[in-house]
């Protein structure tokens, strides 16, 4: 299994390079782990408040949960991608299940 990670801040060209990985890599079995996706949820955090949290900051990622999946998709088990909403700033209750692959992004 390879993992291939991208860092960069909002706008940096994260998501344009994966895409272009996925296109040239056609015959491998390919499962991205967006980092947007493990932003925490701000249920907590009064509505008014909300639009002042900076997603370029490191403490606004739940890095845990991302390792822990990172490993779990790494040992072959499918993982719950929690799904975030940048318009609430709060997660689904719903996931996507992801399954193991080749290569991981």
């Amino acid at each position: 299994m390879l993992v291939i990670g991208f860092a960069g801040g909002t706008g940096s060209g994260k998501s344009a390079i994966v895409r272009e990985i996925i296109e040239n890599l056609p015959d491998y079995s390919i499962a991205v782990l967006p980092e947007d996706s493990y932003y925490k949820d701000a249920a907590n955090v009064p509505l008014e408040e909300r639009s002042k949290i900076n997603f370029d900051h490191p403490d606004s990622i739940e890095f845990e949960l991302m390792i822990d999946h990172l490993r779990d998709s790494k040992n072959g088990k499918s993982i719950e991608q929690p799904i975030y909403t940048y318009q609430t700033c709060l997660r689904s209750k719903e996931t996507v299940t992801i399954q193991p692959a080749e290569v991981i992004i």
